[in-house]
């Protein structure tokens, strides 16, 4: 009976064997398929990789572009308050020559009024 239950254990452990072998042969050609699919994946992410650099790309293009409009505009304003103090000193300018020339005239009329009176008198 040993020898018996010893040949059909070989036996099935034969047939075991080559079902593990197949059931393995199996996967590997899963993991094949697998692997086909992850470079696949791997052509993708690249493609994106490419695509990203485009927009970085453009990205630093906008970046430059508002550095360039931001210096510009701090140019326009410097040039702009430059101008605004030129136009407050001539104002001030125009102000006193105003003062002085109608200081002037007042000062006249008063000569001119004070020497009508003093002949009259």
């Amino acid at each position: 009976m040993e020898a018996m239950r010893q040949s059909w254990s070989d036996d099935r452990l034969d047939h075991l064997n080559d079902r593990v072998d197949a059931g393995f042969a199996q996967v590997d050609q899963r993991f094949d398929l697998i692997d086909e699919r992850f470079a696949q994946v791997d052509q993708r992410f690249a493609q994106v990789d490419q695509r990203f650099a485009q927009i970085d790309y453009r990205f630093d293009l906008i970046d430059e572009r508002f550095d360039r409009v931001e210096r510009e505009a701090r140019e326009f304003r410097t040039e702009v308050l430059h101008r605004l103090d030129t136009l407050d000193e001539r104002f001030f300018a125009m102000q006193r020559t105003m003062l002085q020339v109608g200081g002037g005239l007042i000062g006249t009329m008063i000569l001119a009024f004070g020497g009508v009176i003093a002949t009259q008198l």
